[in-house]
């Protein structure tokens, strides 16, 4: 049992300096933590894609989705099924969907071989040989279910979670919630390469969420937005004009309130202002090192395209962006 000493009166400074420390610190704590909260949502209140504080300790920075429209199903790369090859050939024993593709009604097992791979033991097809030397710092989702065979309701659901139109897609959920690092570019990219798949733009939309957390598409080629290049002889000219404008769209608010598509509007005018020396910058690959180069495949023909999107989206997360969503090159998919 621990004794008390009452022989001394009082506590000396010392002591209660050392037993408050703590104390102090958890104050000094909260301070700066609700100032840092305080100055959060004010910057959230002028700048939609201003970063924000999340509801728990994130893991990672950023996102970089590559959606393999057309690309191998999951029982030809990840997900080998014994049952499909016991059963190939026989017909299906349960009522399927009518899709386009039922013409034989018979099941069909993978022409694909797998093996197990690194210390956690990961099926992986023959068709992935680089990325099996991988798998053990890969996480592989083998459980997820989808009720729609139809490629626009699925293309759909993969983005939103829901197989109709309308629905926030994550990129938009991401900034949404986080905000974007980059104040020079968009917090939700998208690099096409030729092809929106089904669904369109819808596929990287809001919903009804304001339409400042939409992607934003990067087309290929030199000029990969359309209408950031000024066409005024100067900058001092541009800059007076779209002065004119937020001052008559800031009319148009203080009439009518809130307007997410006019407010969105403002934002992108000021944000295409600051990206007009901020892509440029980005898309030039010069100063990437041989070995950058190399192991992106830029030098090889059939890899170069999807190698360079690749490359961009790490130019970008690296710059703040927050979601980037790489869309395949056009070729004939699998099916």
């Amino acid at each position: 049992m621990h004794r008390i000493d009452f022989s001394r009166a009082g506590v000396s400074r010392r002591e209660m300096l050392c037993k408050c420390a703590n104390g102090f610190g958890g104050l000094a704590l909260a301070y700066l933590v609700a100032d840092k909260i305080a100055s959060a949502a004010a910057l959230a209140e002028r700048n939609p894609l201003a970063p924000r504080l999340p509801h728990y300790e994130p893991k990672a920075r950023s996102v970089i989705f590559l959606f393999m429209d057309g690309g191998p199903s999951q029982i030809d790369t990840f997900d080998p099924k014994p049952r499909l090859e016991r059963e190939n050939g026989q017909a299906i024993p349960f009522e399927t969907p009518t899709t386009v593709f039922n013409i034989s009604n018979k099941i069909l097992a993978s022409p694909y071989k797998f093996r197990k791979y690194g210390q956690c033991g990961a099926d992986v097809s023959e068709l992935f040989p680089n990325l099996a030397s991988c798998v053990d710092d890969m996480a592989i989702i083998r459980s997820m279910v989808a009720d729609h065979s139809e490629h626009t309701a699925a293309n759909y659901f993969m983005h939103s979670g829901s197989g109709f139109q309308g629905r926030p897609s994550m990129g938009a959920w991401l900034t949404y919630g986080l905000g974007s690092e980059s104040e020079n570019l968009p917090g939700f990219i998208v690099l096409e390469s030729g092809l929106v798949p089904p669904g369109g733009m819808d596929l990287f939309g809001s919903g009804f969420l304001p339409a400042s957390y939409q992607g934003t598409l990067f087309r290929k080629g030199e000029y990969p937005i359309a209408d950031v290049a000024p066409r005024e002889k100067g900058p001092e000219l541009q800059r007076n004009k779209l002065a004119l404008l937020h001052r008559l769209n800031g009319g148009v608010l203080e009439r009518f309130g809130a307007v997410t598509e006019l407010e969105a509007t403002i934002s992108n005018y000021e944000l295409a202002f600051r990206m007009q020396s901020a892509v440029p910058e980005l898309l030039d690959l010069k100063g990437e090192s041989e070995a950058t180069r190399k192991l992106y495949g830029l030098d090889e023909p059939n890899t170069e395209e999807f190698g360079r999107q690749c490359l961009l989206a790490r130019r970008m997360v690296e710059r703040g962006v927050r979601f980037v969503e790489l869309l395949p090159p056009f070729r004939k998919g699998i099916d």
